[in-house]
């Protein structure tokens, strides 16, 4: 004869698995759009980045002007292919919900989100702190 789960055990099981695709669905994203420290680099900001290119290549050594000429084609590659934006709030959003909960169930600490790139920012507003580190 097979034994029925209780509704408490449907309920745990249920709520692992919201949990695991909260979390799993943000992670995804970050592992696809990694981000990256420093400024943001809009369209503007890069054609702003190639005029200073433009203006000092000239004067510059032959070696400082190769490099300034491959930065200059890698930018303008880059404007070409587009900026990828995407919006991440509501995966964040439910990262941030559940993310301390999963953390303490799966004895994930503060170091191992960090590593996996997940903000600082983010891990605050979900309550995992570095004293949460394993």
């Amino acid at each position: 004869m097979a034994r029925q789960m209780s509704p408490q055990h449907r309920q745990a099981i249920e709520t692992a698995r919201v949990e695991n695709k909260a979390v799993g669905n943000y992670l995804k994203v970050l592992n696809e759009n990694p981000v990256r420290r420093g400024p943001r680099r809009t369209p503007e900001r890069i054609r702003a980045r190639i005029g200073e290119i433009n203006a000092s290549v000239n004067s510059a050594s032959p070696i400082k002007r190769v490099s300034l000429i491959q930065e200059r084609r890698n930018l303008e590659q880059s404007l070409k292919a587009g900026q990828k934006t995407v919006d991440t709030s509501h995966l964040e959003r439910d990262f941030v919900k559940y993310a301390s909960a999963f953390s303490s169930r799966k004895g994930i600490g503060y170091g191992a989100w960090r590593e996996m790139g997940v903000p600082a920012s983010v891990l605050k507003q979900a309550g995992i702190n570095r004293g949460a580190a394993k």
